[in-house]
């Protein structure tokens, strides 16, 4: 495939990203073996999480709002007993409230307080080092340069919370050893949910602290670490001087196979669309109207992605307006495979 035809491509890829890359780092990867610039990811993975980051390229990167919207399964283990600045492993450690003792704590206790409160819908204060934007700047940048950073709660959902194992444990903190236990725990919810947040909060509830050591996404909405077509990248050491001459080491993400290869991982527009919402077939004079922006005659409960049946041509996204009716939303230009049969359709359809 030439390099021009690569520009023209859309669609998604499930990419297993690993641990102590940025979500950023995987979209810059994808991002230069494919000679695209239109790449994106829907649903920043911290460094130390790894599992699904689901990036699109081309035109599939108007997919990418709908995608973050669905709900995501996690892996996670959480030790209890010590706290973090960060709330997860890379954080400084905080005084605890109290030390933790053998027999304080049981599967049952644990399970208690989760059901009653850590489990359905319910207001979350996000951790203070994240991403999310506070006067311009990032939380964790204003965090880290020694700003106060208070963060509104926002309402999440979490639909599951099943602990799979709790193991006794010991932790060193300059010269003292602390008794912990970690819960691997699976956990299934809404998205802005903070699995960092969800660890620490655990830990105030038992009242003796809690951190996140270890996160893996398994899911995000339809797109699974189990699913056919899953690209594995890598973790790589870079090294290069900084402008003031100064060495510097940063890991980047590496994907091991040439852009074929990739592309033939890749999820199509069509099946893209499917696995993300709704779909509505559409004849060729409604595709065209909806790409003049027009609306068509066609009833739709939530939004949902129209496409030209028998070319599978991928439309536009799709919102009800009127009983009856739906608007266009996102449009999406037609493929060059299935220009040419639209248009003979067009024809027809004229006629």
């Amino acid at each position: 495939m030439s390099q021009r035809s690569r520009c023209d491509a859309s669609g998604l890829l499930v990419v297993d990203k690993p641990k102590g890359v940025t979500s950023h780092d995987v979209v810059a990867a994808v991002r230069s073996l494919l000679h695209i610039k239109r790449v994106g990811h829907a649903g920043t993975l911290d460094p130390m999480a790894t599992g699904v980051l689901v990036v699109g390229f081309g035109h599939a990167t108007r997919l990418l709002n709908a995608v973050v919207a669905h709900d995501k399964t996690y892996e996670a283990t959480i030790r209890l007993g010590l706290s973090t600045t960060t709330d997860d492993a890379e954080g400084d450690f905080l005084p605890s409230s109290r030390r933790l003792c053998d027999d304080t704590l049981t599967v049952q206790r644990v399970q208690d307080v989760i059901d009653a409160h850590l489990l359905g819908t319910f207001d979350q204060v996000p951790s203070t080092y994240s991403a999310i934007k506070v006067e311009g700047r990032r939380a964790y940048d204003l965090a880290r340069s020694g700003r106060h950073v208070e963060l509104p709660s926002r309402p999440i959902t979490v639909s599951s919370w099943d602990i799979r194992d709790m193991r006794r444990c010991v932790a060193r903190i300059a010269e003292e050893s602390r008794p912990c236990i970690d819960l691997d725990v699976v956990v299934g919810c809404s998205t802005g949910t903070y699995i960092r947040a969800l660890a620490r909060d655990l830990g105030g509830l038992l009242g003796v602290g809690g951190y996140l050591t270890r996160l893996r996404r398994t899911r995000v909405g339809g797109f699974g670490i189990d699913g056919p077509g899953l690209v594995h990248a890598q973790t790589q050491e870079r090294h290069y001087r900084d402008r003031a001459g100064k060495e510097v080491t940063r890991a980047k993400a590496v994907l091991d196979m040439d852009a074929e290869t990739l592309l033939a991982h890749a999820i199509p527009m069509i099946e893209a669309v499917r696995l993300t919402m709704p779909t509505v077939p559409v004849d060729a004079r409604q595709a065209r109207d909806l790409r003049f922006g027009r609306r068509i005659d066609t009833s739709i409960g939530e939004n949902a992605a129209a496409y030209v049946a028998g070319t599978d041509d991928v439309v536009a996204i799709l919102e009800a307006v009127e009983r009856g009716e739906a608007k266009p939303i996102v449009v999406f230009p037609v493929e060059e495979r299935a220009a040419t049969v639209d248009a003979a359709a067009g024809d027809k359809a004229i006629l």
